[in-house]
């Protein structure tokens, strides 16, 4: 097991070198710092805890403070525990950068879904509606709250109530690339969370350590392009000569005809 804390940016879209569209979420993957290394003797299990988002020392408070200034690092805004790992490869202060996941491989994201206030049973759980008609009385209500006999509505009843804001696991996404010098990975498919809200990427639970094979992005820098638009100019121009010569001849042997038809 192994993740990195990451931040969603936005959703955007990426092409192969098979021309297929392939439909990305930016995740920025700042440095993570390992802040704390719990083990079975001290603590009673295994874990790591990353931190992540540097803030100001004035807005951290003195636990914080505490853990960050032992890891010898700057305060930090996030901190998350992540189990299931081998401890003996970790130290305090090592950085995790997001060359920790590779090119197709299969991971789970875990965000927190947006918020959508306080919502009717009809949005939040898709229960249908009455008619609309004036001579009917019941249109988007709650419906029918159970029988009489226990007087009392039974657990598990949907009813209005606050929508979203919880917390959402994504399994069996994949990687489409890692930017280590932008700090940036792009996972295939949306992800839960508005922008700018933390996002963990895990190794994924169902299917650990596998990796699919997957066709590289085509590339857009600036360089190639113009290299390719100076290419493309040199074809047009020799293109535009061919012509003019072709016309030439052409022309020739037209007013060679006509000459020989006045004679």
């Amino acid at each position: 097991m192994k993740g990195i804390l990451g931040r969603k940016i936005g959703m955007t879209q990426v092409f192969n070198q098979d021309g297929k569209l392939i439909p990305v979420t930016v995740v920025e993957v700042t440095p993570n710092v390992v802040t704390q290394i719990k083990t079975k003797e001290n603590d009673g299990y295994e874990a790591i805890q990353l931190g992540f988002d540097t803030k100001r020392e004035k807005l951290a408070t003195k636990a914080s403070a505490g853990i960050t200034s032992k890891a010898k690092t700057t305060p930090k805004r996030f901190f998350k525990e992540i189990r299931g790992v081998n401890v003996d490869d970790y130290t305090l202060g090592q950085e995790i950068k997001a060359d920790i996941f590779e090119v197709g491989e299969v991971v789970d994201v875990t965000g927190t879904s947006k918020g959508k206030g306080f919502q009717g049973s009809i949005k939040k759980y898709n229960q249908q509606r009455g008619p609309m008609g004036h001579g009917s009385h019941y249109h988007r209500g709650p419906g029918s709250l159970g029988t009489m006999r226990p007087m009392r509505v039974f657990k598990g009843r949907g009813l209005p109530s606050h929508m979203g804001v919880l917390t959402v696991t994504i399994q069996n996404l994949e990687i489409v690339a890692v930017d280590v010098e932008n700090n940036v990975i792009l996972v295939k498919g949306n992800i839960p969370g508005p922008k700018k809200s933390l996002v963990i990427i895990k190794s994924a639970v169902k299917n650990p350590g596998k990796v699919n094979e997957r066709a590289e992005l085509v590339s857009w820098n600036k360089e190639e392009q113009a290299e390719v638009t100076v290419e493309e100019q040199e074809t047009v121009e020799e293109n535009n000569e061919v012509s003019e010569d072709t016309t030439e001849v052409q022309e020739e042997s037209a007013s060679e005809q006509t000459a020989e038809e006045q004679n």
